[in-house]
């Protein structure tokens, strides 16, 4: 590698660097709550005091996709303290910076902004943890970007094909060309990559000239086949890569052999997962670039918590432990505790030389108690520390190795061949979807889903929020199966709809890209239903106000304003309000729960409300349907007709519908226990079709 005087000059960047803070972890903790945010502030303190150009983020500065209000200000505070100053900026961008924040709505660097005083400009992608998400398809760094004070970059919004356009920067002689990646999905990345559809565009002119740095926000190490983004695949005119979201910190630049860059794994700057790899010393890195020569300079942070993690396998201590001692479990308790003891003292030794760490340090003792031994209790454990750590609940882990059986002739280190993950892994929603319908009985496999789609839509329903994603996707592939079974003239028989179904089904499997658009569109649409569905929500809120001020004031003399001032919106609502009501208003009130009309009564029970059938029919009646003479299936259907309220309270009749859908195959059992069970509560209800205010959508979703 080649390296530079760490003296400054005019031609030199100097570049703080930094991934995976995630701000937010464990907020609410009443020990560690405030970690991330102290060592946040440290990291931007050594930042003003080095005089950096810049600082250069590798995604997850927040741990949560939707960071609380106490994390969202903590960060605003931070940076709005340390980055912005009267020191002038000592770089310039070439590049055209519509084409780098594209997204943006102002598309420009923050420093260059004539209203913001920005002393240290940040640069950042996102992570796993705050990407983009929703209809609006914003993330956390979006409101710091729009406050002018973080630049977002490396987004790509397409998933077909990924242009990685630079941005390209320049102090004095030294020019940098600084290429950004948030994250993806990794198998989406990893495919994309073997099919040569991620570009990494390059300048023009001098291309040799430019000193080639990249952030990327994938898995490192490999986790899967494809789940994983291999060193290999990236262009080898790098100079160096800046690799996030693995968390042990690897920040001194190794080179690849074989691409021959170099790759830079600062890790993370808190503890969030109780595995070996958190337990290395924390650190951010010091890059001086001048010309194509580069110095990484280590910086430890003093913050951070102190983690300790030991293992212990009672198997290996014979002379200590034996199954068939009935003290065994004591005597493990009384091993297990000699140990935190030095871990204890270990950490606070630690803690003399540095008096910013916090106190109480981070223990983890892992216990391998194969062979017969049996666990203690870990609560019980936890009491005695409450005090001295900062994790007393998970102190002690208690797992155990599958014993492998040993073959005579071949002698195979399985260990080697199959891959385990290490603690503190975390598994993905759509991995644990995968293998559930693997190995679940034949009865309960998706026969007109793929394994694939449903772990992707239950994805986007776990970490998204997204509640519609499951039920759109299943519509969605509905609709597309329906279509393609009519296009197919397919029988009306359940064998050949079956197979013809298994048949669509694998083709679709097989088509990776096309499924990945499926989903897509569906999540598309759950977006889209959610947003319509937040704005019918405000609407009718809006529509009830102004029926209840309407009905409020046609005929103040007859006492039924107070009862629908209680309700919630139309007749819904004020059947519900004359719930509250005293025993004199529910009985002279029509829309009461005990009415003491009998007329009503027996009214309401020979009604019958049409079934509105739902927007997607099932395979089997998308043939039946054309087969069926639906003349023969029409009935007269009665509504109830609620009277005006300037009329005789007690003059309440019932009159047949005069719309009558021919077309509907029969009534819904459901809507028939419905309007019954509405009817032995003397419930009378408006027609929506007679309010003025009611949309169309809010319509139906009332049916």
């Amino acid at each position: 590698m080649s390296t530079i005087n760490s003296q400054d000059d005019e031609d030199t960047f100097k570049i703080l660097v930094a991934t995976d803070i995630h701000l937010g972890y464990l907020e609410k903790d009443p020990v560690r709550g405030n970690d991330t945010f102290v060592t946040f502030n440290e990291i931007l303190d050594h930042a003003q005091k080095n005089e950096v150009d810049f600082i250069l983020l590798g995604g997850d500065l927040f741990h949560d996709n939707k960071p609380s209000r106490k994390t969202v200000h903590s960060c605003l505070e931070s940076l709005r303290k340390y980055c912005m100053g009267d020191r002038p900026v000592q770089f310039e961008i070439l590049s055209d910076q519509a084409v780098n924040f594209h997204y943006s709505k102002f598309p420009w660097v923050n420093y260059q902004d004539e209203n913001l005083n920005i002393s240290i400009p940040v640069f950042s992608i996102h992570g796993n943890h705050d990407d983009p998400t929703g209809a609006d398809s914003l993330c956390a760094l979006d409101i710091l970007s729009c406050a002018g004070l973080l630049n977002h970059f490396g987004r790509s919004t397409s998933v077909e094909k990924i242009d990685i356009s630079p941005i390209l920067l320049r102090k004095g002689r030294t020019k940098i060309a600084l290429y950004g990646l948030g994250a993806i999905p990794d198998e989406r990345l990893y495919r994309m990559f073997v099919n040569k559809q991620v570009t990494m565009l390059r300048p023009k002119e001098d291309e040799d000239s430019w000193f080639n740095l990249f952030v990327i926000h994938q898995n490192r190490s490999k986790h899967g086949a494809t789940n994983y983004i291999p060193e290999q695949f990236l262009d080898d005119f790098i100079n160096l890569v800046v690799w996030g979201h693995e968390h042990e910190c690897k920040i001194a630049p190794f080179q690849n052999e074989q691409q021959r860059f170099y790759v830079s794994q600062p890790g993370s700057s808190v503890v969030t997962s109780l595995s070996p790899g958190e337990a290395v010393k924390k650190h951010i890195g010091l890059l001086h670039v001048k010309g194509k020569k580069m110095k990484m300079e280590k910086i430890a942070l003093e913050t951070v918590r102190t983690f300790h993690i030991e293992d212990i396998v009672l198997a290996d201590h014979p002379d200590l432990f034996h199954p068939d001692n009935p003290n065994v479990t004591q005597a493990v308790q009384a091993f297990c505790m000699e140990k935190v003891e030095l871990m204890l003292d270990t950490a606070e030794r630690e803690r003399l030389g540095n008096p910013r760490q916090p106190e109480k340090p981070i223990i983890r003792l892992r216990v391998d108690y194969a062979g017969g031994f049996e666990p203690f209790s870990v609560h019980r454990f936890s009491q005695k520390y409450m005090h001295r750590v900062a994790n007393p609940k998970d102190i002690i882990h208690f797992f155990r190795h599958r014993e492998q059986k040993e073959k005579k002739d071949i002698d195979l280190n399985f260990g080697k061949l199959v891959s385990r993950p290490a603690e503190g892994t975390t598994l993905r929603v759509e991995d644990l979807v995968k293998q559930y319908f693997q190995t679940a009985e034949k009865k309960v496999q998706l026969s007109l889903l793929t394994e694939r789609g449903m772990g992707e839509a239950v994805q986007e329903f776990v970490d998204k929020e997204e509640k519609d994603a499951i039920e759109e996707l299943v519509k969605f592939q509905l609709e597309k199966t329906q279509r393609f079974l009519k296009e197919r003239r397919t029988d009306a028989v359940e064998e050949k709809i079956d197979e013809e179904v298994r048949k669509f089904r694998e083709s679709r499997k097989k088509n990776t890209e096309e499924e990945d658009k499926e989903v897509r569109e569906a999540m598309i649409r759950a977006r889209a239903h959610r947003s319509e569905g937040d704005a019918l929500v405000a609407a009718s809120s809006d529509e009830d106000s102004m029926d209840i001020e309407r009905m409020g004031t046609s005929n103040p003399s007859d006492g039924l304003s107070s009862t629908l001032s209680r309700g919630r919106g139309r007749a819904r609502g004020r059947a519900r309000g004359a719930r509250g009501q005293n025993s004199t208003a529910r009985g002279s009130s029509r829309r009461g729960r005990g009415t003491t009309s009998q007329e009503s009564a027996s009214g309401s029970r020979s009604s019958k409300p049409v079934s509105v059938p739902g927007k997607n029919m099932s395979i089997l009646d998308v043939f039946r349907s054309s087969k069926t003479d639906h003349s023969s299936n029409s009935f007269q259907s009665y509504s109830e007709d609620i009277i005006d309220i300037d009329s005789d309270p007690e003059d309440t009749s019932f009159v047949p519908s005069s719309k009558i859908n021919q077309r509907l195959p029969a009534m819904s059992s459901h809507s028939k226990r419905g309007s019954q069970s509405q009817a032995s509560r003397g419930i009378e209800y408006e027609s929506d079709e007679d309010d003025p205010f009611m949309s169309p959508a809010t319509s139906r979703r009332a049916k």
